[in-house]
């Protein structure tokens, strides 16, 4: 029973917000209350949500100062020079566009940090998409899927876990899998390309009038979409029959994250900033404190350097205070729903029930069942609950029949790129949140293609022989 419930609570709630009945934070609460009560735990709730809110206490910490931080980083223009070269790259054709939003965002994954990537591409992309007319789903999809397949790096969390619940090395894990990830990551940028051309074949050609109007307002729509123009811009005549694209007063604040005269910026302590990003995601990698921790101080520290004047430092929190607030809520708010998922058991029936639907002459082929779990198992329970409760017993069956646990640890990664656009994921909802895209609308895009590229993921370790 149990299991059903597990399975008909998780249903509910993607059919609520994929036909936005409800928004996500009130599905995230109200639903598993529900569900709750309705298998006879109601009495219990309080204690589930207090257990959920202290698990996922230091992600909100994490990701709240994770915000600060960055926020001031993109403010102070440390990553003004890579957004200059992806936008000399984009050149304000929709294909470029959305093939430089997937290498920006598997550019700074490598951080290992999906809220980090999501700021930082959503911060430099959304006003030239906006911009352009773009379909915002078309960024927040290419990129989670772009941060879903490097997020596998060691220090990127799943390896860990993984490693650490078969007690195995994680570059022993990692680095066979290269190869294969390497295929996904193409796989990612074609899939960009591909609906690069889509865009470009429903808004037609554009370009902007040189280099250094990048950021500016002074584009150049020309080609077959010049006749209407992207969604939401007008189109004021120049000279000579071109038009120049205007995209009236609201581009001002679209258009500020680009804008190299910004007052924000701080040039002369550049280095000092690309120093201090680059201590503290080294200290990240080495754990040398937990990453709240380093990035509340990151936080205070950038501050208290490019902003020495205390009402300029209240200006830049509050500056982003919209996303603070939007990013802890949500993740509170789904502390409920994984709450109420663990507590009650329904997460630890509905894992049992699939492992046992497995048939027994499936045995010596477990990494590749383990490789297909991975997809729906950690799309609808944490990397903490998949690693540390499923994989471990997945493993032993595997065992039993000759499969290696590094087979199996390596198939357990296959499941990322669709991860990373869970509703138990906090990162995105940072990403939503910045690109100011509804979940359902995200998860409508992006369920099918990271699907997708989890297979070819899948495909290709299989190929190389590592699974």
């Amino acid at each position: 029973m149990l299991t059903i419930l597990g399975f008909a609570m998780i249903a509910t709630f993607l059919v609520l917000i994929m036909t936005k009945k409800m928004s996500p934070i009130a599905a995230l609460v109200l639903i598993p209350a529900l569900f709750c009560v309705a298998v006879g735990k109601g009495a219990h709730l309080g204690d589930y949500v207090i257990d959920g809110v202290s698990s996922l206490a230091p992600t909100a910490a994490m990701l709240m100062f994770a915000i600060v931080y960055f926020g001031v980083m993109i403010d102070v223009g440390l990553f003004d020079p890579v957004v200059r070269g992806i936008l000399r790259f984009c050149k304000a054709d929709p294909m470029r566009v959305v093939v430089g939003t997937a290498v920006l965002a598997a550019i700074v994954s490598l951080d290992g940090d999906g809220s980090t990537t999501f700021m930082i591409t959503v911060s430099a992309m959304y006003p030239l998409y906006k911009r352009l007319g773009m379909s915002l789903v078309v960024m927040t999809g290419v990129a989670a899927m772009a941060n879903g397949v490097m997020n596998t790096v060691p220090w990127g969390g799943p390896t860990a876990r993984a490693a650490t619940a078969l007690k195995l090395d994680a570059a022993d894990i990692f680095v066979p899998m290269i190869p294969a990830l390497l295929v996904g990551l193409l796989g990612v940028f074609g899939l960009a390309y591909v609906l690069g051309l889509r865009e470009r074949r429903r808004l037609g050609a554009l370009r902007i009038d040189d280099e250094e109007s990048v950021g500016t307002k002074e584009a150049v729509l020309v080609g077959a979409g010049a006749a209407a123009g992207p969604a939401g811009l007008r189109k004021r005549p120049v000279g000579g029959g071109t038009d120049h694209v205007d995209g009236g007063d609201d581009d001002e604040d679209l258009l500020k994250g680009l804008d190299p005269d910004r007052p924000t910026l701080r040039p002369r302590l550049y280095w000092f900033n690309a120093l201090l990003t680059g201590v503290l995601l080294t200290a990240m990698i080495l754990e040398l404190l937990p990453i709240p921790v380093l990035f509340l101080l990151g936080a205070a520290l950038a501050l208290s350097v490019n902003y020495p004047r205390l009402p300029d430092q209240k200006a830049r929190i509050a500056a982003h205070a919209d996303n603070v607030l939007n990013v802890s809520g949500m993740v509170f708010a789904a502390a409920v729903f994984t709450g109420v998922l663990q507590g009650t058991g329904m997460v630890d029936h509905m894992a049992g029930w699939l492992v046992d639907t497995v048939p027994e002459g499936l045995g010596p082929h477990m990494a590749l069942v383990t490789g297909v779990l991975s997809l729906p198992l950690t799309y609808f329970m944490s990397n903490d609950g998949f690693y540390f409760g499923v994989l471990p017993v997945l493993a032993e069956a595997g065992a039993a029949h000759g499969v290696s646990p590094l087979e199996m640890a390596r198939a357990s990664l296959v499941g990322q790129p669709l991860h990373m656009s869970s509703p138990l994921v906090p990162a995105v909802y940072v990403l939503v949140g910045m690109a100011r895209v509804e979940f359902g609308d995200h998860t409508r895009f992006v369920v099918k293609w990271a699907a997708l590229t989890c297979l070819l993921i899948l495909a290709a370790g299989i190929l190389f022989g590592t699974i």
